[in-house]
């Protein structure tokens, strides 16, 4: 976490734009956290709260994107070749598939604030070929709630520290 905020500190909303988009594809940080800091950060005057906002709703967003397309072009072929190494034969991902198909979206709304899940909702949507414009809609949707609420946890939790 100490060199999440010395890149912040040096690089400001860029930071937090890579971070959390990188967060999001897969890399192991701790977004929630980051966000959380990041409202501390407005609270404390360091940060504006509304740039603060919009550059981590861009992140999560082109992390989200990016994610969609891999699942889009590289998933389908990793599960058939390397699935069953996971558990993942074609019985269970048939299965998979057609739940997500009936809750896919609404899983990518809920799967923010899931830490781990986060990350497969995208995936799955481009592995599932779900609808792109589908996709953006509720990934948008859920990344823009997910930012204003934990970047508001970290603001207003600033008041008591």
């Amino acid at each position: 976490m100490e060199f999440i905020s010395s890149f912040i500190s040096q690089y400001g909303y860029l930071a937090i734009f890579l971070i959390l988009s990188l967060g999001i594809i897969g890399l192991p940080i701790p977004d929630e956290i980051l966000m959380t800091f990041v409202g501390f950060l407005c609270h404390e005057g360091h940060l504006n709260f509304l740039l603060s906002i919009i550059l981590s709703f861009l992140g999560a967003s082109t992390g989200m994107v990016f994610s969609y397309a891999i699942g889009n072009k590289l998933g389908t072929p990793l599960i058939i070749k390397y699935g069953k190494w996971f558990g993942l034969n074609n019985r269970r991902f048939t299965k998979v598939e057609r739940w997500f198909h009936r809750f896919g979206p609404w899983t990518i709304i809920i799967g923010y604030f899931v830490p781990g899940i986060r990350h497969v909702t995208s995936y799955m949507s481009g592995i599932t070929q779900m609808k792109f414009s589908t996709f953006l809609a509720f990934a948008c949707f859920g990344a823009m709630v997910w930012v204003i609420i934990f970047i508001s946890i970290g603001y207003f939790l600033g008041v008591t520290f």
